[in-house]
């Protein structure tokens, strides 16, 4: 039986010291420790698929905390049964002694194995839609304040207001406007729709 450990840091900027240190301690090799700088979304990771292929039956997996597999859980646990069914590799979080597949061979710690991971799937998923719901309601209320989103509109041409009413008042075409102003068609259409949105009746009027 091997003992390997794995290290996942987000950035080169983040420190791995605390991770390696707690594999050592746990009694993992320093040449059997494997690490990647790289963000967690998927486990297409060089040193982690590089250390999978060496994971044979009955080895161990350490790791210190179940997000330095990864950051997707529906992924984490796929790989968790891949890696404890298929390849019956043993592995311990130390940051969570009940996943420790080596103290539950039975039904029973596979059970609990299972529950945890599903349990830290829908928590880790609640917080993803909790996010993604703080960010639209933030967004919805800098647009109520009037903060503008994305790239800054260039400015209209100082004859376009001119061109606007020619336009609007049929005495040229679109085409005739988009050329005075130098703009494509489509371009030009766009922004006379959101000159008149912003300008109302004046607009209308002229």
């Amino acid at each position: 039986m091997s003992e390997y450990g794995y290290i996942r840091v987000s950035s080169k900027d983040q420190n791995e010291d605390r991770q390696r240190i707690a594999l050592l301690g746990a009694g993992i090799p320093q040449e059997c420790i494997f690490l990647d700088r790289q963000s967690g979304k998927d486990f297409q990771r060089p040193q982690y698929r590089r250390m999978v292929r060496k994971l044979k039956k009955d080895d161990l997996l350490c790791i210190k905390s179940i997000d330095r597999l990864g950051r997707n859980y529906e992924e984490i646990q796929n790989q968790w049964r891949y890696l404890t069914k298929e390849k019956g590799v043993d592995i311990m979080v130390l940051d969570m002694p009940l996943l420790d597949t080596r103290r539950g061979k039975d039904l029973v710690g596979t059970f609990l194995a299972d529950i945890v991971l599903q349990v830290l799937s829908f928590v880790a998923e609640n917080e993803r839609v909790n996010i993604r719901q703080r960010q639209a309601e933030g967004i919805a209320a800098a647009k109520a304040r009037g903060v503008r989103f994305g790239r800054l509109r260039r400015p209209l041409p100082v004859n376009f207001r001119e061109v606007f009413l020619l336009w609007k008042g049929k005495r040229i075409s679109g085409t005739e406007a988009a050329m005075r102003c130098g703009m494509a068609i489509a371009t030009f259409r766009y922004r006379a729709d959101i000159y008149e949105k912003e300008n109302g009746d004046e607009a209308a009027m002229g």
